[in-house]
């Protein structure tokens, strides 16, 4: 004995519907689903013998939603729209632009290069898990030998041997100094290192390219090192010094850009210095002995073209 089930609205139904609540007339809708009128009219009738109810009346003005209309119709476009997005991380899985991704960066690289680049890997599959840390060169190369980073952006600690690695683009990182907006400094043009001397610092400890950067910037200046320093890695301990006190910070010009020009309420600002100061240059790192992902080569990519737009 056969079980006759009840007919269903399926998802041409719901398709028909929505084209024709938004559209206003079956010609129209029929149209926009590349389908004729008469088959349009058929379905449309299928679908009121279905709902027992009439979905849409007709009207010197076109097809009005009865309240079942209304109702089916705000349904459909949460049906379709939900199939759209079904579909997109179908195509994002085949494209291998499903999945987790992790990089690590410092901090000019991730704010320039890695940002830029996740928002566009979002915009083509929202479900890409991506993880970014931003740490010094040292870490993101240890992370990376571990196993732990698709790749970095940072720069070959000495002792490492580089034949491991792919290394590409010489990135370089510009340091600006900032300060709080009600510092002495804070609006005096051309400033030289030894304006600077005396007052506290905070900054990456000794070692760190930004800190040696400084420190060099000082020597070719001829005059001596600061003596009162904050050595922190954290931007976050540096923002609060600065905030709180009359420090001076280095840092990337990427993270200045950010804190002084596009974050309002901040009340920083960056020093206006004679000679400019450069960091060693930064690379896109990655290891020679591990395939990426589809995924992570995804992002790769997408890191070099924002490398390409500079």
């Amino acid at each position: 004995m056969s079980i006759l089930l009840p007919q269903r609205l399926q998802t041409k139904h719901f398709s028909l519907i929505k084209a024709i609540s938004d559209m206003g007339q079956i010609s129209l809708a029929a149209a926009s689903l590349s389908m004729t009128q008469p088959a349009a009219s058929r379905m449309l009738a299928e679908i009121e013998r279905i709902v027992g109810l009439p979905v849409f009346q007709r009207t010197p003005k076109g097809m009005e939603p009865t309240e079942i209309g209304v109702a089916l119709s705000r349904r459909a476009e949460t049906l379709i729209e939900e199939m759209r997005e079904a579909m997109r991380e179908v195509d994002a899985i085949k494209r291998g632009a499903s999945g987790t991704v992790r990089v690590g960066a410092v901090t000019g690289g991730a704010l320039g290069f890695i940002v830029p680049a996740v928002r566009a890997l979002k915009s083509e599959s929202r479900t890409a898990e991506i993880h970014v840390d931003v740490a010094p060169s040292g870490a993101l190369i240890g992370n990376l030998l571990s196993g732990q980073f698709d790749f970095v952006l940072g720069r070959i600690p000495v002792g490492v041997d580089a034949r491991q690695f792919h290394i590409r683009y010489a990135l370089p990182e510009e340091v600006d100094l900032i300060v709080h907006q009600t510092h002495p400094l804070a609006n005096v043009g051309k400033l030289g290192m030894g304006d600077l001397l005396h007052f506290p610092w905070a900054m990456q400890g000794p070692g760190a390219p930004m800190r040696q950067a400084v420190e060099n910037a000082f020597a070719e200046a001829g005059t001596g090192l600061p003596s009162d320093v904050v050595n922190t890695t954290s931007l976050l301990v540096m923002i609060a010094m600065i905030a709180t006190s009359n420090a001076i910070a280095p840092v990337s010009r990427e993270v200045s850009d950010l804190l002084c020009r596009q974050t309002t309420g901040a009340g920083l600002c960056r020093l206006d210095i004679r000679v400019p100061i450069n960091v060693l240059p930064y690379h896109l790192i990655s290891l020679k002995s591990r395939r990426m992902s589809t995924l992570a080569s995804r992002l790769q990519d997408l890191v070099l073209q924002q490398f390409s737009s500079r």
